[in-house]
């Protein structure tokens, strides 16, 4: 048995060789690489509590160039106007919200030196003139009407659906943990006045929808001049929504502000013409583009033959055991709301989500997502941007995107943050163009599998689009089922305007002039000519019309007046 204290009672050397061994493989703790950011220390504990230590690309670019920069001393102050373009689920939301916060930070810091300063000037001057020093005011309670005040906050981030403000809010709530008086509102439809009023006191951030916020502008609820910066999230699906009349009036309104971002992971270039009107000068910042491909989402295409064969197709594909959560998404409301009923009919954990709902049923049913209280969130492109849950591993496109590029942010909901996430999609025969059109757009072709025992019975188009398909000018078309009896030159549809029937020359010139009558192509008699020809025996002849028999033709003129009906004598 070996001794580990001396008579004297100093360390053995086994007890120092141990200790000698810790200390080598004690690992110090590496640095935060947001402090190269030059953020504030309260937002850089924030993060590092959210469990993140190394910004993203579109945040390593954005960041700094966000922040205020020495220059003229004009009313920009020295920020910059951005466009930011990158791919979702690359840390858009921080990018935005890091510089905003810090520089408001650093604002209230300023003031509140200042208030502190006058205050110490203040108490000593009573205290030179033998006076009693001031008291600092109490803090009023803002819930109370009676201490009511417009909202005048610094910084405004403008959201498409509701969905995505309260992500962007709960975002940026996470990040003030540790900051002393900066508040966050959100402001949205569904939500009661009365709350969002009381939520608005002394905030310092505002993240809203467009609708509910002009209301409370229009009813003195909330003051928009005294915004210095401006940020427009998914832009291009705000002018998709119609949101453009809005923000013009945004824009108006906040026509002193300092900096204006926008950022979207697709840049239409409707969306440039409105940054042109709306910024200064901006900066384009392209981290990445929507046609490159998402490394680590894994895009799968099975084509069915109608609604049944693509209904088995998704039973087969929610019974994998590696699903943890997944997304369904369906066109229209009345295929989510009947999908997520046989779902649930079947057993699967679903619920719906579409814009019809009440907004506190829709903040419940993402919250239960969020919490995993349920597997499968049925839901229409409302869900296709602003949802950010690490454990959706699965995207399902049951029913395909109006527009290829809301397929981007469809299948960005998965494979977060550099996760790895699966795509899924089913396509009919008649969904070709809108397959054809996704295509196009993110410059990458589908994989095309099977499952074995249920394959299609149609054959699935080859070789991308064909040509002269779906509006295409120039080529042989595309004929479907219904237009078999009438391939090339066998003829028109019946119906159909500008062609010809059978083997019959079409018009030319003008259709009712003199080349109506010129001769045939077969060497027949002029087209019209037999009509000409029997065209006299259908004139009426000139001349007075023929009485007819037993009966005698007097004009009304020569006509003997009737006797006048004797008058009502009223006495």
């Amino acid at each position: 048995m070996t001794d580990t204290f001396d008579v004297t009672g100093d360390i053995a050397p086994a007890e120092i060789l141990s200790a000698d061994l810790a200390q080598d493989t004690a690992v110090s703790p590496e640095p935060n690489g947001f402090a190269k950011l030059g953020l504030a220390p309260e937002l850089l504990q924030a993060v590092a509590d959210l469990g993140y230590t190394e910004p993203t690309v579109v945040q390593q670019q954005c960041v700094p160039r966000a922040m205020a920069t020495a220059g003229p001393s004009d009313r920009s102050g020295g920020f910059s106007d951005l466009m930011v373009s990158s791919q979702t689920g690359s840390g858009k939301t921080a990018a935005f919200l890091l510089p905003v916060l810090h520089t408001l930070l650093t604002q209230r810091a300023e003031a509140e030196a200042k208030e502190k300063a006058d205050f110490d000037a203040a108490c000593a001057e009573a205290v030179a003139k033998g006076e009693a020093p001031p008291k600092r005011p109490k803090r009023r309670d803002p819930t109370s009407s009676r201490n009511f005040k417009a909202a005048t906050p610094g910084a405004l981030v403008l959201c498409p659906t509701r969905e995505l403000a309260q992500q962007v809010a709960n975002d940026a709530i996470d990040l003030v943990r540790h900051c002393r008086g900066l508040r966050i509102a959100n402001v949205v439809g569904g939500i009661p006045y009365q709350l969002q009023l009381a939520k608005l006191q002394n905030a310092d951030l505002v993240v809203a929808t467009p609708g509910r916020l002009l209301d409370l502008q229009r009813s003195m609820q909330l003051k928009l001049d005294q915004v210095q910066f401006l940020v427009v999230d998914e832009a291009d699906r705000m002018l998709d929504l119609g949101f453009a009349d809005d923000l013009a009036e945004v824009n108006q309104l906040t026509i002193q502000r300092r900096q204006t971002m926008m950022f979207s992971a697709t840049f239409a270039p409707r969306i440039q013409q409105l940054a042109a009107r709306v910024m200064r000068e901006p900066q384009r910042v392209q981290i990445d583009s929507p046609q490159e491909k998402h490394a680590n989402i894994k895009q799968v295409l099975f084509w069915a033959d109608n609604a049944q064969h693509k209904r088995k197709l998704l039973d087969h594909w929610l019974r994998d055991t590696t699903i943890n959560q997944a997304i369904i998404f369906a066109s229209t409301q009345i295929e989510c709301d009947g999908l997520a009923n046989d779902l649930q009919q079947e057993g699967f954990d679903a619920v719906a989500l579409h814009g019809a709902l009440n907004q506190g049923l829709r903040n419940r049913r993402l919250m239960a997502l969020r919490n995993g209280q349920v597997q499968f969130l049925v839901a229409t492109d409302v869900a296709a941007r602003g949802i950010d849950v690490p454990t959706i591993t699965h995207v399902f496109n049951f029913g395909l995107p109006m527009k290829a590029e809301d397929y981007t942010h469809r299948i960005g909901r998965t494979g977060r943050a550099g996760r790895d996430g699966l795509a899924i999609t089913f396509a009919e025969m008649r969904d070709r163009r809108k397959i054809f059109d996704i295509e196009a757009y993110t410059r990458q072709p589908f994989k095309a599998e099977t499952v074995p025992g249920m394959e299609p019975q149609q054959r699935a188009p080859q070789g991308g689009r064909p040509s002269g398909d779906f509006g295409g000018r120039g080529g042989q078309r595309d004929y479907g089922p219904r237009d078999r009896k009438f391939g090339p030159g066998g003829g028109a549809p019946r119906g159909s305007f500008g062609g010809h029937r059978g083997d019959r020359a079409p018009f030319s010139g003008d259709r009712f002039g003199a080349d109506r009558f010129a001769s045939r192509p077969d060497g027949g008699a002029p087209r019209g000519a037999d009509f000409a020809d029997r065209r006299s025996d259908f004139v009426r002849p000139s001349g007075p019309r023929p009485t007819p028999a037993g009966k005698a033709f007097t004009p009304r003129g020569d006509q003997p007046r009737r006797p006048a009906k004797p008058k009502f004598d009223r006495r």
